[in-house]
């Protein structure tokens, strides 16, 4: 699933809902948009509320709570996300004060784009916008992507009827290798651009051709992932279990082999670029 930001910097409330019209209906003639809603002002907002709203097939209204949280669920901007993960296309971001993920800023001058990073576009209103041109960008970023999203997709393959096992691997960020090490804080992970992921596809190709495989979804993450967090998804269907666990753990192997990915750690005491893939 695709995440595209949108807030306003110094927009009147009208443009930006213009501009979310427009990006959610485009969005919306590819596949299902969900659209998350950060709204401050909520001062009532005891439940995350879900309405179909500006032509996406799930809204959540998000009041404060602590740090981007629904008052009274507990719901955040990150578990909104992942709960439209599993069904969604395409998800958009309205109002969120900072985002890992690309934004429309509405209300800027073209020339703000240069001072964030984060921004596919700086709008003045809809009519700045070019949407082939903000799908064609939003498209060539790093997906949201959870175990249940990958899961949730090969069940959904035409070959599914045949499979009688999902097998799966999930890494993750540890605190420590041992009681006396420096906790580790989070680590970044950057990829080699237009090798990594032609590297990614052709492993998931190659283990598909295997017999008894009919699917495999590779996931590795990007940009700072802090402790606790998840960094890597191998997800397998598969006929048996026998293979489909021989080939999650062939999977994982083979990523951190062949799949160049570059690995920063940061402790409370250091931080070091660890000298091996993924």
């Amino acid at each position: 699933m695709h995440v595209l930001g949108v807030r306003e910097a110094g927009a009147d409330g009208d443009a930006l809902e213009s501009v979310v019209d427009r990006v959610v209906d485009r969005l919306s003639e590819r596949g299902r948009v969900g659209v998350i809603r950060y709204d401050a002002t909520i001062a009532d907002g005891t439940h995350a509320r879900e309405s179909t709203t500006l032509g996406g097939d799930v809204t959540y209204d998000l009041g404060v709570d602590g740090d981007w949280t629904a008052s009274g669920t507990g719901l955040s901007v990150g578990e909104a996300l992942d709960r439209l993960a599993t069904d969604c296309e395409y998800a958009v971001v309205i109002g969120a004060p900072t985002l890992r993920y690309p934004s429309i800023v509405v209300g800027s001058s073209a020339g703000d784009r240069e001072s964030d990073e984060s921004a596919l576009a700086t709008v003045r209103g809809p009519a700045d916008l070019e949407l082939e041109e903000l799908v064609t960008s939003l498209e060539s970023t790093e997906p949201h992507e959870t175990l249940e999203s990958l899961v949730a997709r090969l069940k959904r393959s035409p070959r599914a009827d045949r499979a009688g096992a999902i097998a799966t691997f999930t890494g993750r960020v540890r605190a420590k290798d041992s009681a006396d090490d420096a906790r580790t804080q989070y680590l970044e992970f950057e990829k080699y651009e237009g090798v990594a992921d032609e590297r990614m596809a052709a492993l998931e190709t190659d283990l598909e051709t295997r017999d008894d495989v009919f699917a495999v979804e590779l996931y590795h993450r990007t940009g700072i992932v802090e402790d606790g967090e998840d960094i890597v998804f191998v997800v397998v269907l598969a006929g048996h279990r026998e293979e489909a666990f021989r080939t999650v753990e062939d999977g994982i192997n083979r990523l951190k082999d062949e799949v160049p990915l570059f690995k920063k750690e940061v402790t409370v005491e250091d931080e070091f670029w660890v000298h091996e893939q993924s």
